[in-house]
């Protein structure tokens, strides 16, 4: 088809809509928007459910017996036992080792002999020197008759010069002659004494052939064997001992452990502390403090406190590790009767919720939370006496959430 202008027309019959597809068309949108509609309302309750009242997890904790429950600690640390007379035996000279009298474990003596040296040339330079002392105190007597005689002849050359039938010079000469021999004598006796020193010295180096114990106590390292070298300074590249024996004493055992800078406030000569050994952890021993170092490590921001063992035992070995507990003042207990009231039970510091001044917990019961008033008592490290208001036995919630309320419904953390 064309207009009358010669330009050709578009055919609006073939927009027409066939009435099957209409149909199709309309049922798929209804169906469209009920699905739609379906899944609305379900997310819309599924929201609804799991906000309408959610359930809190809560960590839940016992309240215990406050008057058998253990003293808290105010600080935890650990150390090695170490004693404080410890000893690597060494000889003062150098010799070989021709017997040694210890061995590992062996308990010794206070001067008890551990090992001895070859002596034979210190037994040599004694003799040698006990020799000359005996040669020079000889050569005394000499000068004594020579002196003597020297006295005579000055006593006849002073009356002959003094008739006159001497000369002055043969005066004087014997005069000198006598005198020489008296300063002879005394040179001889300073030499004598020279020797005795020798002699001394010579004897001291070979008392040194035997090595004695220090102190009482037990070998715990045996150093050098028969034949070895042995020396007070390291010598011969690594081939020649300086010790013998490493000795302990074992009254001596004590702790020594590294404290925070931050917490050594809270550590006290003479404060009671808790020590357990690495090998023995169910064994507890009650100890103290001893000292502490007034110095602190700039590298590690640690002090160095000293513990010592109420009690040694045998079980306790140097280089042992150990843990310690320091525990804070015994707290004296309420007499029945007394105006203090005795605390009922001991719970979590966290545990209290402090609101306006007052103090409160919160106990679960069947799930559902009580809130609850309580009065507290002393401090006891991270826990808290409880005068009133929780017994032994209660369930608290022991880290309270801040959104937390009276009678809401909570799930107990497994």
């Amino acid at each position: 088809m064309s207009t009358p202008t010669g330009k050709p027309m578009a055919d609006l019959s073939s927009l027409k809509i066939d009435d099957r597809a209409r149909k199709t068309s309309s049922r798929g949108k209804r169906l469209g928007w009920l699905v739609g509609s379906l899944l609305f309302f379900l997310a819309a309750g599924a929201a609804v459910y799991h906000f309408k009242d959610p359930k809190v997890v809560v960590e839940v904790t016992t309240a215990r017996d406050a008057a058998n429950a253990p003293e808290a600690a105010l600080l935890n640390a650990s150390g090695y036992v170490t004693p404080r007379r410890r000893s690597s035996v060494a000889a003062k000279i150098t010799g070989r080792v021709i017997e040694v009298d210890t061995d590992e474990g062996m308990r010794i003596k206070e001067g008890q002999i551990i090992a001895r040296l070859d002596c034979s040339e210190f037994d040599a330079a004694l003799a040698s020197a006990k020799a000359d002392r005996v040669a020079t105190q000889a050569s005394i007597n000499d000068l004594q008759v020579n002196l003597a005689n020297a006295e005579r002849e000055l006593q006849r050359a002073e009356k002959l010069t003094a008739a006159g039938i001497s000369t002055p010079q043969a005066l004087d000469a014997a005069r000198t002659l006598t005198e020489s021999y008296r300063a002879r004598i005394a040179l001889t006796k300073d030499q004598v004494t020279a020797a005795d020193r020798r002699i001394d010295v010579a004897q001291e180096n070979v008392n040194n052939c035997t090595i004695r114990a220090p102190f009482s106590g037990q070998v715990v390292s045996k150093d050098a064997q028969v034949g070895e070298m042995v020396s007070p300074i390291s010598a011969g590249g690594g081939f020649t001992r300086t010790g013998i024996a490493t000795i302990v004493d074992m009254e001596s055992l004590e702790i020594e452990v590294d404290v925070n800078e931050s917490y050594i406030a809270r550590v006290k000569p003479r404060q009671r502390v808790i020590a357990t050994l690495d090998a023995y952890p169910n064994w507890q021993i009650p100890s103290h403090v001893r000292t502490i170092i007034p110095t602190a490590d700039r590298q590690k921001a640690t002090v160095k406190v000293r513990i010592t063992f109420d009690k040694l035992d045998p079980r306790i070995l140097p280089d042992m590790g150990v843990k310690v507990a320091f525990l804070g003042e015994e707290q004296p207990r309420a007499a029945a009767g007394s105006a203090q009231a005795a605390p009922k039970a001991l719970i979590p510091s966290s545990a209290v919720r402090h609101e306006d001044g007052k103090a409160a917990v919160f106990l679960v019961h069947d799930g559902i939370v009580e809130r609850r008033a309580v009065t507290l008592g002393s401090q006891r490290g991270d826990d808290v006496e409880i005068l009133a208001g929780v017994a032994e036995g209660d369930t608290v919630v022991a880290k309270v959430p801040e959104n937390l309320r009276d009678g809401q419904a909570v799930q107990v953390k497994p």
